[in-house]
């Protein structure tokens, strides 16, 4: 593609050195630049792409996108933001792929991932292909493999590069999709056409980020605020921000509403907890729908009412949507039953309102006279003021606590754990170890047969992110060898 075309959707500042030379990649790393690529000078949290444009240069790229001009003899494209230009640019590259799809964003602080992954689930059951894009990378099929991602978003050329696959290869008509308030705020979807925008949940996250929940609702809205006329937008009714959502909807996009607590275009009520599942009653307009999931916790019903309302507002059958969702056990690493004497559930919950959510889940399925044990730490370089809010939760809810670290990062893990015990009332009955395998391993020690036990914060990841390493760690695998003594 010829630089000019290529640069046709940005909002171009300056050109030095400019010449209309063919451009065959876009890369912001300069490790992974090949010969041909345009590299693009991002600036990170760490790093500053400016300084590696030379090795950029050095391993083929033929022109740069920048802020400030450089002292190297190649096209340079001079920008004021390359985190925003870089969308746009990727877009172009690969022809908008966006817009050849039914492109499903689902954002909110918690449920992305398993609402994402019940949608695919909706409209295969409907007879469509449905590929997904999110936290545990991408994948063609509810059946495929999943491909490797490095955010929940991915950075926009891979982006586009994905949805290129997807629609040009796969031959794909829908994607459902999660949308970080990262991926946002940085403009990663820049270009990305939506035609469906899902909200689950706004409760406190990302604030070292964001800073205020205002910020992270400004963020958050931004999906919402792309949507056009025919459109369409689900929100979560029972949200205390679902308003503020609905503001800023504009003119022709068809709102669809689902909820337990207020009414909604789907509402569920009849709601029954039991150790294998939960059932309710699913209501619209005209119908009533008996559900009977194999997931649990009512954050489990809020899911599936945002991926059955999806269905709804597309005017797929809900009868088969219904069926396809019931035998469902949950996606990896959300409430995943690990071991089952005691009951051992990992969850990535790692934010106040996910903790609170899954302890409240598991408490409906503990038997009279047993033990609700959980285990978890908060990580490091992230909100602090959530890690008290965590230890309050963790104290009010459980009857045992084992305090831990979660990834820490660049942080001590004693700052942090003692972060966490300042929100306990009393840290008497506290169970501290900052080692997360040792922590596991003396839930062995404490817990019963019937007891319940949560291990909270990491889910599916299989690392352990230190100050100076990342380590293999994985929370299902360290339970399973307590309880079972092999990695099944």
């Amino acid at each position: 593609m010829k630089l000019s075309d290529l640069i046709s959707e940005v909002n171009v500042k300056e050109k030095y050195n400019y010449s209309d030379i063919d451009i065959t990649g876009i890369s912001y790393n300069s490790n992974t630049t090949q010969k041909g690529d345009i590299f693009v000078c991002l600036r990170g949290e760490h790093v500053d792409g400016h300084n590696f444009a030379q090795g950029a240069v050095k391993s083929g790229a033929v022109a740069i996108m920048c802020e400030t001009k450089l002292e190297l003899d190649i096209p340079q494209i001079i920008v004021s933001s390359t985190e925003q230009s870089i969308a746009p640019l990727a877009d172009r590259f690969y022809n908008s792929p966006s817009k050849g799809v039914n492109l499903i964003g689902v954002t909110g602080t918690n449920g992305k991932t398993t609402v994402t992954h019940l949608i695919q689930r909706i409209i295969e059951a409907n007879g469509e292909k449905c590929a997904l894009i999110g936290t545990l990378g991408y994948k063609l099929s509810s059946d495929g493999e999943y491909k490797e991602a490095k955010h929940t978003t991915p950075q926009a050329p891979e982006l586009q590069k994905t949805l290129t696959i997807i629609k040009d290869e796969a031959k794909i008509k829908y994607v459902s999709m999660e949308v970080s308030s990262h991926s946002l705020v940085q403009n990663r979807v820049g270009g990305c056409q939506y035609n469906c925008g899902v909200f689950t949940n706004l409760t406190q996250d990302h604030l070292d980020y964001h800073v205020t929940m205002n910020r992270y609702f400004d963020a958050k809205a931004l999906l919402f605020k792309r949507l056009g006329m025919n459109d369409i937008a689900v929100i979560n009714k029972d949200d205390e921000w679902s308003e503020k959502f609905i503001s800023v909807l504009a003119d022709g996009v068809k709102l669809f509403t689902y909820g337990i607590k207020k009414d909604a275009d789907l509402k569920a009520e009849n709601i029954k907890f039991s150790p294998s599942g939960v059932s309710f009653d699913c209501v619209t307009s005209d119908r009533r729908y008996n559900i009977n999931l194999s997931m649990n916790g009512m954050f489990s019903v809020y899911n599936v009412l945002a991926a059955l309302t999806v269905a709804y507002a597309y005017g797929f059958d809900m009868e088969k949507s219904i069926k396809a969702m019931e035998p469902l056990t949950g996606v990896a690493g959300r409430f995943e039953i690990v071991v089952q004497h005691p009951l051992v559930i990992v969850d990535y919950a790692h934010t106040p309102d996910g903790l609170e959510n899954v302890l409240k889940a598991a408490r409906e399925i503990t038997p009279v006279h047993s033990k609700l044990i959980c285990v978890f730490g908060c990580g490091g370089d992230r909100d602090a003021t959530k890690r008290p809010k965590m230890g309050a939760i963790a104290e009010k809810l459980a009857d045992k606590v084992i305090v831990t670290s979660d990834n820490p990062r660049s942080e001590d893990p004693q700052q942090i754990i003692t972060d966490i015990l300042a929100g306990f009332q009393s840290v008497n009955d506290v169970i501290v170890e900052a080692d997360r395998g040792k922590a596991i391993q003396y839930i062995k020690e404490i817990s019963e047969n019937n007891d319940v036990v949560v291990i909270a914060g990491k889910g599916h990841e299989d690392y352990q992110i230190l100050n100076d390493r990342t380590i293999h760690f994985d929370d299902r695998e360290e339970a399973k060898k307590v309880f079972c003594g092999v990695v099944k």
